[in-house]
């Protein structure tokens, strides 16, 4: 990296943290710092869950795919999520901003206490905090590769200076902050994908028709829709998957529809994220996808957008594509750090600490800001030993994914009247059926990627809904209450 990417990259820094400042004079008690007092505008919420769902990891562990299998990895990430947001729109939504407007509602789990009762919330909010710091440790190691390429930082130092960033602006701005740095990153990451889009574009020599030339200067099975392991199998494990994550089972993707204004707000905030999740990917993936073309056999494929982006780009570009990385991991980071916060400060500590709910609204808000910075210090820590647990695709595929299945399935599926005879039994059995499930596959391993991962969640539904079916008796009463307060009403 030259003088004038270091520049480009410290403008993006103190954006940020500008951004930061300017979110703290709007945060004036918790609910402005969790849920941005329920005033976010559908088109900022859509962008902000469309680009919370992207980190460093893209570019590092979906790079290296996208090297070895080629277009494999739009079909089952890019596409699935895309469909999964889409149904997601139309069922899941539109409830999470009625539960803020007619519940006070302020994290995703704060429901559970009234939808199943107190041990079903505290063991959901306990295992989603636990495994959300393996998830953003990921991140954060990601994108402590990418700069490691590009400027030859060590791996330390680049976690913490990313950690570091992300502690500062979301701990004293909030989901303000962090919403509006997600539409900064969302523009940064339009330029710099257009940029790299074009100049690979123009490097391959074929014009606009090297969309599609391209394919034949690869292996026959890169431009298949699924190359194994990642087989029509993994790919339909991953849209459920994605489905109870992306409509909420994700927490701070649910903190994005949960601060709208209204169910309808919600819907169309989920329907622009699914057009984006559709389309963009198509052109951010491309150099990905081109990269065996100019670097053959690679022995790290995950260095290989880096290597694009050294090979390819003019001086002050890279550090506009770096800024573009460190947006994407920090939206990602930042907006984890602020839901689990929520979590911690509204439904695990007030259990462990009565007096915490006589709080006032401005300790209220010290409270939450504390739970941020403590939360983000343990993902930072989590980073620096992410080889520990398989490197970055081994955290946020191996144990994230797989483990998501079991929390998120009683949080979705608890919104919706279909399954309203599910009671605590059915999610406390669903969770402790899915957990030992992903214990046993670790214990004796499989040989199909699509089983490891999908096999915590199918046991999960099954013992969820199956509990359901053949439970006896009337539906508590508060359940129906809350039920019909999540009808339509916009």
């Amino acid at each position: 990296m030259e003088l004038l990417d270091w520049i480009v990259l410290s403008l993006y820094f103190i954006m940020l943290l500008a951004i930061g400042l300017w979110g703290y004079f709007r945060v004036k008690n918790s609910e402005d710092f969790y849920t941005a007092g329920g005033k976010l505008p559908w088109w900022l919420s859509g962008i902000s869950h469309h680009v919370s769902g992207y980190s460093g990891a893209v570019f590092v562990a979906y790079a290296g795919i996208a090297y070895t299998h080629g277009f494999t990895i739009y079909v089952w990430w890019a596409f699935t999520v895309g469909l999964a947001v889409l149904v997601a729109a139309f069922s899941i939504a539109p409830r999470w901003a009625r539960l803020r407007i007619n519940f006070g509602v302020q994290s995703p789990t704060e429901y559970l206490l009234v939808r199943y009762n107190l041990p079903t919330q505290q063991l959901i909010a306990w295992l989603g905090t636990i495994i959300k710091v393996f998830d953003t440790g990921g991140k954060l190691a990601a994108i402590a590769v990418l700069l490691n390429v590009f400027s030859g930082a060590s791996i330390t130092f680049g976690v913490l200076l990313v950690g570091f960033v992300s502690l500062i602006y979301i701990t004293i701005g909030g989901l303000w902050a962090d919403v509006w740095n997600d539409f900064g990153q969302f523009v940064i990451q339009l330029l710099a994908g257009l940029t790299m889009f074009v100049m690979i574009l123009y490097k391959l020599g074929d014009g606009a028709s090297g969309i599609f030339t391209l394919w034949e200067r690869l292996p026959k099975e890169n431009s298949a829709f699924f190359h194994a392991p990642y087989t029509a199998g993994f790919a339909a494990v991953l849209l459920v998957i994605n489905f109870f994550s992306y409509s909420g089972g994700t927490w701070n993707l649910a903190t994005r529809f949960i601060s709208t204004t209204s169910g309808k707000v919600a819907k169309k905030a989920a329907l622009l994220s699914s057009f984006l999740y559709f389309t963009w990917p198509l052109i951010l993936f491309y150099p990905m996808f081109a990269a065996p073309v100019f670097f053959e056999n690679l022995a790290d494929p995950t260095l290989s957008y880096g290597k694009m982006v050294m090979e390819f780009l003019p001086k002050g570009l890279i550090g506009l594509i770096l800024a573009s990385l460190f947006a994407n991991t920090l939206s990602m980071t930042a907006s984890d750090s602020n839901t689990v916060s929520a979590v911690i400060s509204r439904d695990i500590l007030p259990v462990l600490f009565p007096q915490i709910r006589k709080f006032s609204r401005s300790q209220g808000l010290t409270l939450a800001r504390i739970t941020t910075l403590c939360f983000t210090v343990l993902t930072i820590a989590t980073a620096l030993n992410s080889t520990h647990f398989g490197g970055v695709f081994g955290l946020m595929i191996s144990w994230f994914a797989a483990l998501l299945g079991p929390i998120a399935i009683p949080m979705i599926l608890g919104l919706l009247p279909a399954f309203k005879k599910s009671d605590a039994r059915s999610a406390m059995g669903s969770i402790l059926a899915g957990l030992i499930t992903f214990v046993l596959l670790k214990v004796f391993p499989t040989d199909s990627l699509a089983l490891e991962i999908g096999a915590p969640t199918l046991v999960s539904f099954l013992v969820f809904v199956l509990s359901g079916v053949f439970k006896q008796g009337k539906v508590n009463q508060g359940v129906v209450e809350l039920m019909n307060g999540l009808q339509n009403q916009d």
